[in-house]
């Protein structure tokens, strides 16, 4: 078994040694150094060169966002970036994962003895997780247009389109490249699940929404689809759709997580499931786990005609939910993230 060395970088001498504690209470994980600031940290990565890094997002001297960019271009390493649930904070984390972190956790906000064990086994998750990625890479739309070969006929010829897309690990930077190549006139709805806590989905719904030709916004409760809006399932709530005549509406509900999620993709595809004269097409893009798999098989077997795409290995940041939903042998097309948005368009 290898060892993952962990170096843990947090302007807070207090946040240092629980996290370190944490950490090696996992017999898988060896704490390899602490340091406290970004620039603090820098140097430490050259001594020990660790295999993950945990990286505060507000420091002194020099703060995470800035130290992750330089760690992405000078010693590229998984990075878990720690953030309080602050507007600014979730702003800064949001751009942070955008920017090659793999994944964030939400520091505890209350009684911090109350949130530490709950914090210990997700941050123990969440590093493991990230000692197994293939770190992003920068991915820009290529300029070079791959034809999407076969012909398409899959979908039925109705009025309203509905696009689902459900994502974990490594999915807001997914989510980032997808929207910024869907066009203005898009002739669909889009529904996003997630995987992210309450707080943090706003911050990524407006960061999307700037690099977007779409209008991409939180979603709200009772709110009727319209085609050329992306809709983000708030962090904490399930997303579930419900028609009434043509019309197509959100229901937000805080009914149980689904296999440990809510937002659930599993949800989300099974409501969309029995809508009636709608096209329909689902997207698993890059996670950990098999979150869709259950979804995916509904939406087949209430719609058979449901056109369903899974980002591939070569670009997956973590190939687990890709993967889970290709064994279902119900995928139509497997992808790079480069011809998602492409293949969404020629769908619709």
């Amino acid at each position: 078994m290898n060892i993952i060395r962990v170096l843990v970088i947090d302007d807070s001498a207090f946040m240092r040694k629980i996290l370190s504690d944490m950490l090696a209470s996992d017999p898988r994980i060896e704490v390899v150094g602490t340091a406290r600031n970004g620039e603090d940290g820098l140097h430490k990565i050259k001594q020990l060169s660790p295999d993950v890094i945990t990286l505060d997002v507000q420091m002194p001297v020099m703060d995470g966002i800035t130290a992750l960019k330089e760690i992405m271009q000078t010693h590229p390493i998984p990075v878990v970036m720690l953030s309080s649930v602050t507007e600014d904070a979730t702003i800064k984390t949001i751009q942070a994962i955008s920017s090659g972190a793999v994944d964030f956790i939400a520091k505890p906000s209350g009684a911090i003895s109350i949130d530490i064990e709950t914090m210990k086994q997700e941050i123990i998750h969440k590093v493991i997780t990230a000692s197994m990625v293939k770190l992003p890479r920068q991915q820009k739309a290529s300029k070079k247009q791959i034809p999407i070969k076969e012909p398409i006929k899959e979908l039925a010829n109705y009025h309203q389109t509905i696009v689902a897309i459900g994502a974990s690990t490594g999915g807001p930077r997914a989510l980032q490249h997808i929207v910024e190549q869907l066009p203005k006139n898009l002739a669909a709805a889009v529904l996003v699940v997630q995987h992210m806590p309450a707080g943090f989905t706003k911050s990524l719904a407006e960061r999307l929404n700037l690099k977007s030709e779409l209008l991409v916004k939180e979603a709200e409760h009772g709110e009727r689809l319209q085609h050329g809006v992306v809709y983000i399932a708030p962090g904490g709530w399930h997303m579930k759709l419900s028609q009434i005549g043509t019309s197509i509406f959100i229901d937000l509900t805080e009914e149980d997580p689904l296999r440990g999620h809510r937002p659930s993709v599993d949800m989300l595809f099974t409501s969309v499931a029995p809508l009636q004269e709608v096209n329909k097409i689902a997207v698993i893009l890059t996670g950990m786990g098999n979150d869709g798999t259950d979804g995916i098989k509904n939406l087949k077997k209430s719609d058979d005609r449901t056109y369903v795409i899974a980002e591939s290995e070569e670009t997956a940041i973590v190939y687990g939910m890709p993967k889970a939903a290709m064994a279902t042998n119900l995928v139509n097309k497997q992808v790079p993230l480069d011809e998602v948005s492409r293949l969404i368009t020629k769908l619709v």
